[in-house]
């Protein structure tokens, strides 16, 4: 797809499409029902945005109504056809030979949602442990099922056959991912390091499978340093559910390592999307880009000038400036997102107003929406504030990039690292608000802290 075609538009007849299943399926399935009320309830998530998989029968006439609403054909496997919804962030849905309706909902292990639901072993698990893909009969209803269903880098509907040197291999990699160095000396040798680990990983998985158990890490490192992260995991844990509803993963980057960073998330399999540009006065930009069998989707955020946007800014050399804006004012005191910082933010989907008031309720604030539009709403946790080394500080200060008042500020309070996203999205609505991210890049940029001190006196 080219940049054009990244115009995101709300798709209100597939939402209702989806809607329709969604309410016949909670209307003749008391489990699920129940499970929907907790979603809500106890981790402020909704039931529809869990949906991975829709499976319908063909008797039914569902793919011509499907397609009405914007859903084609991607796959054919025997009699059962796959239908998508390329315009927006929907489920696929499976028309069979079935003769119920089951709705497939994404955990990042089947294994957990059993246990935590206590489902004995009489429901079977379709697929070995740490496949592409396994999935499992939960809750039985009149006509209606609910499935649960875990992927590692696989969009099939077919569970693969047992593969257990394969599994151990993924385990490994897993283990090793999860326990590489970030702290180098040189930024370097750590692109150099993390380079080597990923094609490792690739070359024994495959690309999709590295992709899936590569972010895994990436969230789990981040989860350690930000305390809204480690509650809201504990809550959904609590269910079995996971991060499965991660929405993206936003990664900051210095100017000089930028294009290292586009190229190990395309050896992962991840293709660019839309670009943003926050404008002269917030001096950002950002690449996403997209990992079509993961579903995993990157938020790369670089400063950026006016005259940089015109080109390929995600591919060709940005030179080192000495004046940083807010992207790499963080980099600068707390490392490469994809090195020693981990991720700023991860972006999950959530009933927003829940979200704020059970956050709240357990001592963790939010801060004010940066969008706030009937099909996207978003909002920061209050940021994770992090210890500076005086080593970076120093840096900062003997290059002119930052005052002594800025440099006596970080030393004694720190600077904002991190954050939680609430996000919340209707009607299938797949874009960003590139006006709202502008607002909270600048709203979130450390020095205005310490100006506000300043004025105070501080």
């Amino acid at each position: 797809m080219t940049e054009s075609q990244f115009h995101w538009q709300p798709q209100p007849r597939a939402q209702a499409v989806v809607h329709e299943v969604v309410d016949h399926l909670l209307s003749r399935c008391p489990r699920a029902a129940e499970l929907a009320r907790r979603m809500r309830q106890e981790t402020a998530t909704r039931f529809i945005d869990w949906i991975d998989s829709i499976e319908v029968p063909a008797r039914e006439d569902w793919e011509s109504r499907l397609g009405e609403a914007g859903f084609a054909r991607s796959e054919l496997v025997g009699s059962t056809r796959v239908l998508i919804h390329e315009g927006g962030v929907f489920p696929s849905f499976v028309v069979s030979d079935t003769t119920v309706h089951r709705v497939f909902i994404k955990v990042e292990s089947v294994a957990d949602f059993m246990a935590a639901w206590m489902i004995s072993n009489d429901h079977v698990i379709e697929g070995e442990p740490f496949a592409a893909m396994r999935r499992a009969p939960v809750f039985h209803g009149d006509g209606a099922d609910l499935w649960v269903i875990e992927r590692h880098g696989s969009r099939s509907i077919v569970v693969p056959q047992p593969q257990p040197e394969h599994s151990l291999q993924m385990v490994r990699q897993y283990e090793s991912l999860r326990r590489r160095e970030r702290d180098w000396p040189e930024d370097e040798r750590g692109f150099e390091r993390v380079s080597l680990l990923v094609d490792a990983t690739i070359a024994d998985l495959g690309v999709d499978m590295a992709c899936d158990i590569f972010f895994a890490a990436e969230r789990e490192y981040w989860a350690r340093r930000n305390r809204a992260a480690r509650l809201q995991k504990g809550r959904q844990d609590a269910l079995g559910l996971g991060w499965a509803n991660h929405d993206h993963h936003t990664f900051r980057s210095s100017r000089p390592h930028f294009r290292k960073l586009i190229a190990l998330f395309e050896r992962l399999g991840m293709e660019p999307r839309e670009r943003f540009y926050a404008g002269a006065e917030a001096g950002w930009g950002a690449q996403v880009l997209e990992q079509p069998a993961c579903g995993i989707v990157v938020f790369a955020d670089v400063d950026l000038s006016p005259e940089e946007v015109a080109g390929d800014f995600a591919h060709e050399p940005l030179g080192e400036r000495l004046e940083l804006g807010t992207v790499g004012l963080w980099c600068g005191l707390h490392g490469e997102s994809i090195l020693q910082a981990g991720m700023h933010h991860l972006e999950c989907q959530f009933d927003h107003d829940a979200l704020r008031d059970q956050l709240q309720a357990a001592g963790v604030n939010t801060m004010s929406p940066f969008t706030n539009l009937p099909y996207l709403r978003q909002a920061f946790s209050e940021g994770e504030r992090w210890k500076v080394s005086d080593h970076r500080i120093n840096r900062l200060l003997q290059r002119g990039q930052i005052t002594a008042m800025q440099a006596n500020q970080f030393r004694m309070t720190g600077a904002i690292g991190s954050h939680l996203e609430n996000l919340e999205r209707n009607d299938g609505y797949k874009g960003f608000n590139q006006h709202g991210v502008s607002d909270i890049i600048s709203r979130t940029d450390p020095r205005r802290e310490s100006e506000s001190s300043e004025l105070l006196g501080a």
